[in-house]
């Protein structure tokens, strides 16, 4: 299996091109001395890509610090999600983002496909295992939210990547069963979302951009009066339980703005006092918060 070595925080472009001044942006993250940005081939209908693209061009090429990763979708008008469907989405890829080779490029919510068809022969999975042993693509991952979906394609152990959002936060733990299987195939885990869809940076009354359960609500009030009793920056420390557990080597971080970019170091450098975690667990598991 080809392996990574993430940063620790790697920068989420899903919302690229769907906000005042992407360009801007784009260039930003291009440069970021944090190096690694996260995309996807139907993000912002591609223009996440395309944006991170005309940043690479801008800037005279990738910078040796920094890699972009991104990941194949379905067709936007039919739903095909076969193998040809995952060379063509790499093809868009590539030249959107004007690179040859991508370091990892991801299996994204394939929700129109069953497992096995994914699976079968001309499927979308046997096409990735060609482009990794033809090297244009580094590394070969699954990605989506759906935990039991997750789950079968991380037990075929063919997968160097698996990537969860919102499914194990400070707040909830939904997606530590799917890490801990992944670990037992040494595969590397991209734990994203670690702000619950912006609940624990912001205060929204949603968590991963859904209504939340009353049980899940109370747990949360109680997370948040305990960051109050410790002097702890809620967002600080949600950022930090994703980093600071053995299960995760990389989280990743969804970035809106250059000025979302800039106070997320001052996240990253901030530290967490031991007790604020321990006070946490002692509140016991917590609801699921986010089903499939």
């Amino acid at each position: 299996m080809s392996t990574l070595s993430p940063t620790p925080v790697i920068l989420g472009a899903s919302r690229l091109g769907d906000r005042p001044n992407p360009e801007a942006l784009a260039d930003a993250l291009i440069r970021s001395s944090l190096g690694y940005v996260d995309t996807s081939n139907n993000y912002t209908g591609g223009k996440s890509e395309q944006l991170l693209g005309d940043a690479i061009r801008r800037a005279g090429g990738l910078p040796s610090h920094t890699a972009v990763y991104s990941k194949a979708d379905s067709d936007p008008a039919s739903g095909a999600f076969d193998g040809e469907r995952v060379k063509r989405s790499l093809d868009e890829s590539l030249t959107r983002l004007g690179l040859d080779r991508l370091p990892l490029y991801q299996l994204h919510d394939p929700y129109t496909i069953s497992f096995a068809e994914a699976m079968a022969p001309g499927g979308a999975v046997p096409a990735l295992l060609e482009l990794r042993e033809q090297g244009v693509i580094g590394a070969i991952g699954i990605a989506s939210g759906t935990l039991s979906q997750v789950r079968e394609y991380v037990d075929t152990g063919v997968f160097d990547v698996v990537l969860s959002h919102n499914r194990y936060t400070l707040v909830s733990r939904t997606a530590e069963p799917v890490f801990r299987a992944a670990r037992e195939h040494g595969m590397t885990v991209l734990n994203a979302a670690p702000f619950g869809g912006g609940t624990l940076a912001n205060g929204d009354d949603t968590f991963g951009y859904r209504p939340m359960p009353d049980d899940f609500a109370a747990h949360l009030g109680r997370v948040r009066s305990l960051a109050g009793e410790h002097g702890v920056d809620l967002a600080a420390a949600a950022l930090h339980f994703s980093m600071r557990s053995p299960l995760v080597d990389a989280t990743v971080v969804g970035i809106t703005s250059t000025a979302r970019l800039d106070a997320l170091g001052p996240l990253i450098e901030a530290e967490i006092p031991a007790e604020f975690y321990d006070a946490v667990e002692a509140l016991g598991a917590p609801p699921a918060g986010v089903e499939d």
